[in-house]
């Protein structure tokens, strides 16, 4: 993937991080969105050109907001002309567990404007370049099961924008697949906070220093999947809905009150 483009939301921490340098170690040049972690996103994108010798480049926004959308993506084709890959990792979540009745207004529409409407925002603006190229990959995330729909107890908002991001995702695979652009969605296991920057050697690791402990998902895990379908050769791909979760029922606690 030498010299394409990719655009990652929510990339300065966390999986976003990971996905970073996974796509940078293939030479792709990766513009590295942030809200507020300034500091991360200018140490990793220096870090990325150091070590791998692509040209990186962070960009403050709000996927949220729409003018933030176009201000990222005008950055982004400024310096380099196009945007070949679009991983939209951003995404708000509360962790607070409430009912639908006891949530503001505002949490609802930040938390289905977050989710899935800036992966419109950023669509409409990424796909027409894509398209003049003939080539495109757009990665959204999900969760569990996503595609079935299926209710999340006390999560009401976040349930609601990722399986309509899991509908949109298949629209704009169906419809931009003459294009050369395909759209695929990742949907996460249950990866805990402290796991979301550590690699697979980490998780190996850590199963082999206590036998009884499970294979813990890390944000490399989830790296890996993302450039798998970033890839040239994944055209083939699109419309689908890969889960990472290790082969744990990770959908079954969003049933429970207790979880």
């Amino acid at each position: 993937m030498d010299h394409k483009v990719a655009l990652i939301t929510g990339g300065a921490t966390g999986i976003g991080k990971q996905t970073a340098i996974q796509l940078a170690e293939k030479g792709c040049n990766v513009v590295i969105n942030y809200r507020n972690s300034a500091l991360e996103a200018e140490t990793l994108a220096n870090e990325l050109n150091r070590r791998y010798g692509t040209k990186n480049i962070e960009v403050q926004g709000d996927v949220a907001n729409s003018s933030d959308c176009e201000r990222m993506v005008s950055k982004a084709m400024e310096v380099f002309q196009k945007i070949d890959i679009l991983v939209h990792n951003a995404g708000p979540y509360i962790q607070e567990r409430k009912p639908l009745t006891e949530y503001e207004m505002d949490e609802w529409n930040y938390l289905l404007q977050g989710n899935l409407t800036s992966a419109f925002y950023l669509a409409k603006l990424v796909i027409p370049s894509m398209r003049k190229q003939k080539w495109g990959r757009i990665i959204t995330m999900g969760f569990d099961r996503v595609e079935t729909a299926p209710g999340w107890i006390y999560r009401s908002a976040f349930a609601a924008a990722k399986t309509g991001l899991a509908s949109l995702t298949r629209t704009i695979a169906i419809e931009e697949a003459k294009n050369g652009i395909t759209a695929n969605m990742v949907s996460p296991g249950d990866i805990k906070s402290e796991w979301k920057e550590k690699t697979i050697a980490d998780a190996v690791s850590y199963m082999k220093s206590a036998p009884e402990r499970r294979r813990e998902g890390t944000g490399e895990d989830i790296a890996r999947t993302i450039a798998f379908l970033a890839d040239e050769k994944s055209d083939l791909i699109t419309g689908c809905i890969l889960s990472a979760t290790g082969g744990m029922d990770v959908l079954g606690k969003v049933f429970r009150e207790n979880d």
